[in-house]
């Protein structure tokens, strides 16, 4: 009763059940979508169903079969029903199911190459390379990138003051023109959220998934030969379209597997140099190989979006500071009733004081002997002979 219950609701979201064989035959996608063939999974009759259904038929010829019964009986007459509807399920499947693979190992790539072109996170590096070496005393030439996420646990003893914060002072005094680091490296934090593990997982279920619709696909032909040979006999509503549609289905299905496969092969090499270049990077940034082996690609990629979204904040946090510290020291100076405004008008009042009475003093004081003052104009006139033998006329 349960059973029949499910089945009776499904229908109310399925077509017609007289049209269900012929959509399944072809595979028509206007008549069924993807939720439909999951319901018609679900909905695919046992044999111990079907006999049951015969049955009561059978003891009872003139009653009438409940929508349950007459779907089940309808789905039961269609040949290798399971086959058809895994295999119309992977065509519709497929682009989703690639999708899942293919964007992490996109993201992963891009991650890669964001770290590589981010000038701050080469500092960052830097940075923290060298207070290592100051606090420690030594001279190592690199520390395990798992120790960017302790910089926010460790305090000095004077502000306390963590670690991190340190860093992006220094950073801003050193490298006024780095960045957040976080807005330099998004697809990093795409990648800590994958599971390289479940990707690869899921290549090799997409593998053999396409492994079996080829299977599945050889049954289906052989089945049709044997239609077609006469062996195997049924009585359709449909009679000769449903030959037409089964003709459709074979031509379709092996250009689509064949497509599926051949897409499947460029997506394990894709996987397989990404990973490897992953390696590569891990090499490129000091990590040894035992410990290159023991390092996913999700655990990296979660560490450096951590410590980017601390650094982020730390440094907000220090612009935003030093921004109003900026802005109260000149408030302050422009403040009439502040120390340094005061001492400032001050020091202006005296300088004016002492101008005003050197002046005065300049003004009271006479002068003894009058001076020429070589800096001011003055006037020429002609000057009387006094006699003498230059000016004297000369005789002839």
């Amino acid at each position: 009763m349960k059973r029949s219950n499910i089945i009776t609701i499904a229908l109310s979201s399925l077509p017609p059940p007289r049209l269900l064989p012929p959509a399944i035959y072809s595979m028509d996608g206007s008549v069924l979508d993807r939720e439909d063939v999951q319901r018609l999974q679900a909905l695919t009759p046992t044999e111990e169903e079907l006999c049951l259904i015969h049955e009561a038929k059978a003891q009872n010829p003139h009653s009438t079969l409940a929508p349950a019964e007459c779907c089940l009986l309808a789905l039961g007459e269609i040949p290798h029903l399971s086959s058809r509807l895994q295999l119309w399920a992977f065509t519709l499947d497929y682009d989703s199911l690639e999708r899942e693979i293919a964007e992490p190992l996109f993201n992963l790539k891009l991650a890669m190459e964001q770290l590589v072109a981010s000038q701050t996170f080469r500092y960052v590096l830097a940075t923290v390379l060298a207070i290592g070496n100051f606090l420690n005393g030594c001279k190592a030439r690199g520390f395990e990138l798992s120790y960017l996420g302790k910089l926010s646990q460790v305090r000095d003893t004077h502000s306390r003051q963590p670690l991190l914060h340190h860093v992006c002072a220094l950073l801003l005094q050193l490298y006024p023109q780095s960045s957040d680091l976080y807005s330099d490296i998004t697809s990093v934090t795409k990648a800590g959220k994958c599971d390289y593990s479940l990707v690869k997982s899921n290549l090799a279920h997409l593998e053999a998934m396409c492994k079996a619709s080829w299977e599945q696909l050889k049954v289906l032909d052989k089945a049709e030969e044997k239609r077609k040979g006469g062996k195997v006999v049924k009585k359709r509503s449909a009679g000769g379209e449903d030959q037409a549609l089964e003709g459709a289905l074979r031509h379709r299905l092996p250009k689509i597997l064949k497509e599926c496969e051949d897409r499947l092969k460029v997506l394990r090499a894709v996987h397989r140099r990404v990973i490897n270049r992953f390696h590569s990077f891990l090499l490129f940034l000091g990590y040894s190989r035992a410990m290159v082996r023991g390092t996913t690609a999700e655990d990296f990629c979660r560490t450096i979006s951590n410590f980017s979204l601390e650094f982020r904040s730390v440094r907000q946090n220090i612009l935003s500071q030093n921004e109003r510290e900026k802005h109260k020291s000149g408030a302050e100076s422009l403040r009439p009733n502040t120390p340094a405004a005061q001492r400032k008008l001050q020091a202006s009042q005296t300088q004016e004081n002492d101008e005003h009475h050197r002046l005065e003093e300049v003004l009271r004081t006479p002068e003894a002997t009058p001076r020429l003052d070589g800096t001011l104009p003055r006037s020429r006139r002609r000057m009387n002979d006094t006699g003498g033998p230059s000016s004297r006329g000369l005789k002839w």
